[in-house]
Formats: C-alpha cells, sequence, structure tokens
C-alpha cells in the first residue's frame, strides 16, 4: 500500500475507515513469515525514500497495511526494525575464485560495485542521522549486518593468496588488507555513484597490490605498467624484494597510516 494513500486527501488524520478495514482484512491474512516480509519490504520502501527520519512505526505499519501493534511485538525499538530491514537486503556480495590474487581481488570489486553501488550511496545519505544519533559508522554497521565470526571478503582472498604460493604466510593489518573495499566504498559515497572500471583496477594495481608487495601479482606481470615478463624495468613496478620493488611499496603504506 502506498504510504500517501494511506491517508486521507481532505487533510485528515486518519485513513477512511473502508480502506482501514481494508487494511485490517490484508493484515488478518498474512501470519508468520509472509506478514514479516511484508513488513520488511515496506520498512526498505520507507527507508529509501524518507531516510531514518522518517523511519518510523507509523509510517512502515502505513506502507505495509498493518498496526504499530505488530511491529512493536517483533521490533521492540527501531533500531531492532532497521536492523532486521538492513539484514534482509544486505545480501553477501559473491567473492570469486579464479586463482590469482590479482583477479579475485578486481573480480570482486567489480561484483561489489554492481550490487552495493546502489544501496551504498542511499544509505549514505539515508542513514546519515542514524549514524550521528548512535555514533556509529558504516564499517561497524556492515559488522553488525555480517555473520559473526566470518572473515571478510579480502580477508578469504588473502588467504587463498597464501595457500596458492602468492603471498608469505606473515600477519597483515586488516585495514591494509581490507583497503580496496574501503578505497572504493569511499569512491561511491563521495561522488554518489558506481565507480568506474578503470578505478577498480587501479586501486588493485597501482596501491593493493604494491602495498603488500605480492611476488608475480603486480600489474606489470600481467602486461600492464611494467617491463616484460613483470619484470621491475623501464618504467614499471620490480618484483618484490628488488630495489625498486621496495621504493614503490612505501607510499602506498604511507598513505594507509593517514
Amino acid at each position: 500500500m502506498d504510504l500517501k494513500r494511506g491517508r486521507t486527501t481532505d487533510g485528515g488524520g486518519a485513513a477512511p475507515a473502508a480502506e482501514r478495514g481494508a487494511d485490517r482484512g490484508r493484515a488478518s491474512r498474512r501470519r508468520g513469515s509472509r506478514l514479516e516480509d511484508a513488513i520488511l519490504h515496506a520498512a526498505w520502501d520507507v527507508l529509501v525514500e524518507h531516510g531514518y527520519t522518517g523511519f518510523t512505526y507509523e509510517a512502515v505499519a502505513a506502507r505495509a497495511g498493518t498496526s504499530r501493534a505488530v511491529l512493536y511485538r517483533r521490533w521492540p525499538q527501531r533500531e531492532n526494525l532497521l536492523l532486521a530491514t538492513l539484514t534482509k537486503f544486505w545480501q553477501p556480495i559473491a567473492v570469486p575464485d579464479s586463482g590469482s590474487l590479482r583477479g579475485d581481488a578486481i573480480g570482486f570489486l567489480r561484483n561489489a560495485n554492481a550490487d552495493r553501488a546502489p544501496a551504498v550511496t542511499i544509505m549514505g545519505v539515508q542513514l546519515a542521522d542514524y549514524f550521528r544519533d548512535t555514533g556509529t559508522s558504516f564499517g561497524e554497521l556492515r559488522e553488525t549486518l555480517g555473520p559473526p565470526g566470518r572473515p571478510t571478503a579480502f580477508e578469504t582472498i588473502v588467504t587463498r593468496a597464501v595457500e596458492r604460493g602468492e603471498l608469505p604466510d606473515t600477519p597483515r593489518s586488516p585495514r591494509v588488507v581490507n583497503l580496496p573495499f574501503d578505497l572504493l566504498r569511499h569512491d561511491m559515497l563521495t561522488t554518489m555513484r558506481a565507480v568506474p572500471d578503470a578505478s577498480i583496477v587501479e586501486i588493485v594495481d597501482e596501491v593493493w597490490l604494491p602495498l603488500l608487495a605480492a611476488p608475480g601479482t603486480l600489474p606489470g606481470g600481467h602486461g600492464g605498467h611494467g617491463g616484460q615478463g613483470g619484470q621491475g624495468g623501464q618504467g614499471g613496478h620490480g618484483r618484490a624484494g628488488s630495489p625498486d620493488g621496495a621504493r614503490r611499496a612505501s607510499p602506498p603504506s604511507a598513505r594507509s597510516g593517514r
């Protein structure tokens, strides 16, 4: 039911009796998961259209064609309803298994760009009041929505690379490991649109791989920026352990500390 149709057109605050009766009839025919699904879909629509400020029990109940009491029984606090709504619509992004660190990283960022760009840009604006009121951040919300103890996508990607021998098995800061997705999200929120594919490749090739200093994974080895066969030749990124590779790995590391 459209939220605007839940009110009278003559300025009155309540819906017509016939429409209220129809709403009760619709609600009475829905039970359990079917009713909950309808409520969460309505809640998502309200959040997208009106933001956290307009995300009220009254608005969601009107959109779902049910009563506030039904919502209160399931979600006693507004934050409970918000998190249930986001959990339903914030589905995990597929992590590719291409057989290479670079391929997995670029593939995942492309998947995230396609799946998350609309939601991230909407949520970045519509949840601004929520973040301010709760003193939390987008990253903390993402952790709350994910299954407890589940590794992030880039933790999975790096673990696979270590198992394949592409990376040494050494401790790495979570900030470094998850940097590509953080940069992608930053670009989404800054521009309020999907990130160009060239920027995705740049995040991986120019920032993350040199920061990891992964042997054989720098873009020169793929015929990109470097010399023949991925060697640290003229104008290219050197392999990890070479003087050129060490020099080029330093600036991203310095930037990540800011």
